[in-house]
């Protein structure tokens, strides 16, 4: 896969499932939501959306599917227990009781634990006494739930025929990697699948990695990606001669501009929505292979140029979210840049983003609306919750 815009023909989403029940006006801050989602709506608007994707021909896998068939797998049925249970968090005794149990369960049954979690009152009884489950209220969680699992852009990303295991880079999603490497490692699926960059590495997530151009990558710097993060992940991709170019773009570390893809998003080969603020304030550095396994680090220059010369093309056309300041900014925090193309000129997009969403017609893209209003609440657009893994050529 080397374009963000080549026709889409498989990809992984994950449905909303028991672990956004979990959330509660007590957790939600550090489990990353900004509200309580209406869970059985969050699904009704999930479907839809899949189903947008497969009329268009798109093959959707869903996440808690190829984790529940992967971990049939005796081996990753073992590593599936291993990341369930903390010993640094239940101690000794509770964590092997823990362990115990899990080994014994079905692939059906650790696969709901892995993603919603577990409290201390659902745990299993364990004879002795310990003073972590005695000191700990029944519902706080002895295995964290994953509600994050929802943007599957982040956890993994395909550039080239390989795939890209994330290092994420918050608490509250950190187990999330450990799912992603076994569904990639065990499932039949992805046998075929090599690694472009490996989860233990320094922090890198799929939403800040725009892929450009065959060759060409954007990977944004700030909340969730840091500079040797990049680096590191620019250094692999040229070692594995399947990229030449990497523009490590700095953006604000902010909530609302968690990702590159939050102000940035490709909708055509030469095309992108963009948050107008960021238009003329992204920045570049341009990263190439200098032989020896060393670097060339030139700029900062202007993202558009740096891009568009990366590119070989003349210039990058710019579609602005919104119409105006505060219309854009309204819409950004909407996603309205956080567009998941289909093919060249067909995107998905939120229904809520009028606006953006007139301008990219009005550009000549075709805009497939969705509903939103509980999917977002954790800050994520169509982009977000798609992990395309397969996608035709352009041309």
């Amino acid at each position: 896969m080397d374009s963000e815009v080549g026709p889409l023909r498989a990809v992984l989403l994950h449905r909303p499932g028991n672990e956004l029940t979990r959330l509660t006006p007590r957790n939600n801050d550090k489990l990353l939501f900004d509200s309580i989602p209406w869970v059985g709506r969050a699904q009704e608007e999930h479907d839809a959306f899949a189903e947008v994707l497969r009329g268009r021909g798109v093959e959707v896998l869903l996440l808690a599917e190829v984790l529940r068939e992967a971990l049939t797998d005796p081996r990753a049925h073992a590593a599936g227990v291993h990341a369930a249970v903390d010993d640094r968090r239940l101690g000794e005794d509770l964590g092997d009781a823990l362990r115990s149990h899990l080994s014994g369960v079905d692939a059906a049954t650790l696969a709901e634990v892995l993603m919603a979690g577990l409290t201390f009152e659902e745990l299993p009884a364990a004879e002795g006494a310990s003073l972590v489950r005695k000191i700990h209220h029944p519902h706080d969680f002895a295995v964290d739930p994953l509600p994050n699992l929802l943007f599957t852009r982040d956890s993994s990303v395909w550039i080239g025929d390989r795939v890209a295991i994330s290092s994420l880079a918050m608490p509250a999603r950190r187990r999330e990697t450990a799912l992603l490497d076994l569904i990639y490692a065990y499932h039949p699926r992805f046998s075929h699948a090599s690694r472009a960059y490996g989860a233990h590495s320094a922090p890198v997530e799929g939403g800040d990695v725009l892929l450009l151009a065959p060759g060409v990558l954007a990977v944004g710097i700030g909340e969730r990606t840091t500079a040797a993060g990049a680096e590191s992940l620019a250094r692999s991709l040229f070692a594995d001669d399947i990229a030449h170019t990497v523009l490590a773009v700095p953006i604000a570390q902010a909530r609302a501009t968690m990702h590159l893809d939050t102000v940035c998003t490709m909708v055509a080969p030469d095309a992108v929505v963009m948050y107008p603020l960021a238009r003329d304030e992204l920045v570049a550095f341009t990263l190439r292979p200098d032989g020896d396994g060393s670097l060339r680090v030139d700029g900062p220059e202007p993202f558009l140029h740096a891009a568009a010369e990366a590119m070989g093309i003349e210039k990058l056309r710019v579609i602005d979210t919104g119409l105006d300041p505060v219309t854009a900014e309204r819409e950004q925090w909407d996603d309205g840049n956080n567009t998941l193309a289909l093919a060249p000129g067909v995107v998905v997009g939120y229904e809520r983003n009028v606006e953006t969403n007139a301008r990219l017609a009005d550009a000549g893209i075709e805009v497939l609306a969705i509903a939103g209003s509980e999917l977002g609440s954790g800050r994520g657009g169509p982009r977000c919750m798609s992990c395309p893994v397969v996608r035709d050529p352009i041309g």
